[in-house]
C-alpha cells in the first residue's frame, strides 16, 4: 500500500485506528477453542466486526509462531482475510544483518504479503535496508518505546547530550523514506512524541500504548500530528477483548467504533 492510498483511507474512514491481533488462545471466547483453527476463526470475526472502523491490523507474530506450523497457518489465513485497502503490519520486530534479513524480508514480503513488518534497529543499516528492496512494502522501525526497560538504552545520552533514539531517528531516516519507513512511538511517553515529530516531521508514526495501556489519545494527536495525519494508533486488548462471550465480534466492533468516533472528532478539529 502507498501512502497515498494509505492517507486516502483515513480520510474516507475517518478514523487512523489499527487493531491489534494479538490473539491469546487463553484469553478467546471458549466455544471457539473446539473450532479447527481457533486463532483464525476468532480473528476473522474481529476482522468482519471492526473493518468499517479501522485503517490498519496488526497481527503480533509471537502470537502465532508459538503454536509451530498451524500458528503460521493461521496467520497466513488472518493476512489473506483482511481486506486489501485495509494496511497490515506484521509485528515481529526482526533485526539481523546479511542474508538472514533478505530471508525474513522474503517471509514477511512475499509468503505472507504483509504491507509491513516492524524492525529493531540495533544492528544498523544492514539489518534494515534489505526490506526496502520491496517496492510498496514498508519498514516499521522501533524508535521510542514506552516499556520500563526502554529506559535502559533509549535515553542515554552522548558528549553533546543527544539521546540514543534521537541519534537512530537521525541516522536512520537516510536509509528510507516517508513513502516506506514509519516508526514505533510509544503512546505513554506523549511528550516523547512531539520529540521524535521534530526530527522525522513527515514520517508516519505507529503508536501502540492507548487504551488498556494508559496512553492518551487526545495527546498522541496533539503531539505526533502531521500535515497527512501522520499516525496509526493501536489498540489491542481494548478491542478484541472487550468481551469473552459469544457476543465478543459484537462487542469488539463496538469498542473500535467508539474509538473511531473520537479520532472523526480529531480529524474535524484539524480540518482533515
Amino acid at each position: 500500500m502507498t501512502r497515498a492510498e494509505l492517507i486516502e483511507q483515513i480520510r474516507l474512514k475517518r478514523s487512523f485506528l489499527c487493531v491489534g491481533l494479538d490473539t491469546d488462545l487463553d484469553k478467546i471466547p471458549p466455544h471457539l477453542l473446539e473450532t479447527e483453527d481457533p486463532l483464525f476463526e476468532f480473528n476473522k470475526a474481529i476482522i468482519d466486526a471492526t473493518k468499517d472502523y479501522c485503517v490498519a491490523y496488526k497481527p503480533n507474530v509471537a502470537f502465532y509462531e508459538c503454536h509451530g506450523p498451524k500458528g503460521w497457518d493461521s496467520l497466513k489465513k488472518t493476512l489473506d482475510y483482511i481486506p486489501k485497502n485495509i494496511f497490515t503490519i506484521a509485528d515481529a520486530k526482526r533485526g539481523d544483518i546479511g542474508n538472514t534479513s533478505n530471508y525474513y524480508a522474503k517471509t514477511f514480503f512475499e509468503y505472507l504479503d504483509a504491507d509491513s513488518v516492524t524492525i529493531a534497529p540495533y544492528m544498523g543499516s544492514d539489518s534494515v535496508t534489505p526490506f526496502f528492496e520491496y517496492p510498496g512494502k514498508w519498514v516499521i522501525l522501533l524508535a521510542l518505546t514506552s516499556n520500563k526497560g526502554a529506559l535502559d538504552f533509549q535515553f542515554m545520552a552522548d558528549g553533546n547530550n543527544v539521546e540514543l533514539y534521537k541519534k537512530v531517528l537521525m541516522k536512520s531516516k537516510e536509509w528510507g523514506t516517508d513513502e516506506n519507513l514509519m516508526y514505533v512511538v510509544g503512546a505513554t511517553r506523549a511528550e516523547g512524541i512531539g520529540e521524535v515529530r521534530k526530527l522525522v516531521p513527515n514520517h508516519f508514526f505507529l503508536v501502540p500504548g492507548v487504551g488498556a495501556q494508559g496512553g492518551s489519545l487526545e495527546d498522541v494527536a496533539n503531539y505526533g500530528w502531521n500535515d497527512d495525519c501522520g499516525l496509526l494508533v493501536n489498540s489491542s486488548r481494548g478491542i478484541i477483548y472487550a468481551s469473552q462471550d459469544l457476543d465478543f465480534a459484537e462487542k469488539a466492533g463496538l469498542a473500535a467504533r467508539e474509538i473511531q468516533l473520537k479520532m472523526a472528532d480529531i480529524l474535524k478539529s484539524k480540518n482533515f
